[in-house]
């Protein structure tokens, strides 16, 4: 396990530069392979976790979606080690409202592509969550009682929402756009859940009603809550999140 692992990608495979991708959850480099830019990034996912992700990548490639390409190593596997390396995409962030609407056509793309996708191995959506205590990064058990019955809440609102892949972190850094594409970056947080998780985007992009925009800000609110609770108190963004939830109308 570790960047010795990048020579299965070919004795001239090197790292360049970290990138700021990926912090606190896997180590994300400019890599050189095969003579062309890329992107490695070394983490602690399982094999199953890794196969569901680039499995999706090249599904979504297939499709016409413009996302990270996994390239394989030399002997034609997905990963090794932990190690996953993938085409270099360029693009700036989203900045106007028109720049989000393309945000949000591409989104409903995905969606479109993966309804009957398996769930990503060890995760639950917020569905799941309805019932359950646990999932990936999830313990509704440290939460405030209060705040999971918030979050459930928010959740139920939404769950008879179609069931699709979404990508879970559809932020400004994990786009990249240029003038004849929208690119989706960093798939770490992407599982099958209800579309809505996605939908709660700048301008309204996917153009929502205002009460159907309500309950999507909403749910993902509670599901950053939940995915990024921090029961020390050290980092506040699951709490500031929780505060945006309200009590059930």
């Amino acid at each position: 396990m570790g960047w010795p692992a990048l020579k299965q990608w070919g004795d001239d495979a090197r790292r360049i530069e970290p990138l700021t991708g990926g912090v606190g959850v896997n180590e994300v480099w400019s890599v050189r392979v095969n003579g062309r830019l890329a992107v490695g990034r070394l983490g602690r996912r399982s094999d199953a976790d890794l196969a569901w992700e680039t499995d999706l990548l090249r599904h979504l490639d297939r499709g016409g979606m413009a996302v990270p390409v996994p390239i394989p190593t030399t002997d034609g596997r997905s990963f090794a080690d932990g190690l996953v390396v993938m085409t270099y995409v360029e693009g700036g962030p989203p900045e106007t409202e028109a720049d989000w609407q393309r945000v949000g056509e591409t989104l409903r793309q995905l969606h479109r592509l993966t309804r009957d996708w398996p769930q990503r191995p060890g995760w639950r959506s917020s569905t799941d969550l309805l019932h359950a205590e646990t999932g990936t990064r999830v313990d509704l058990g440290a939460m405030p009682p209060e705040g999971v019955v918030r979050c459930r809440a928010a959740w139920a609102r939404v769950a008879g929402g179609a069931r699709c892949v979404v990508h879970g972190d559809p932020n400004p850094r994990n786009i990249r756009m240029t003038a004849d594409r929208v690119a989706l970056i960093d798939w770490d947080e992407s599982h099958v859940d209800v579309a809505d998780l996605d939908l709660a985007l700048p301008h309204n992009a996917v153009g929502l009603d205002e009460e159907a925009y309500d309950l999507a800000a909403q749910a993902r609110a509670a599901w950053e809550a939940a995915v990024c609770w921090d029961p020390t108190g050290v980092d506040p963004f699951g709490a500031n999140r929780l505060a945006e939830v309200r009590a059930r109308d």
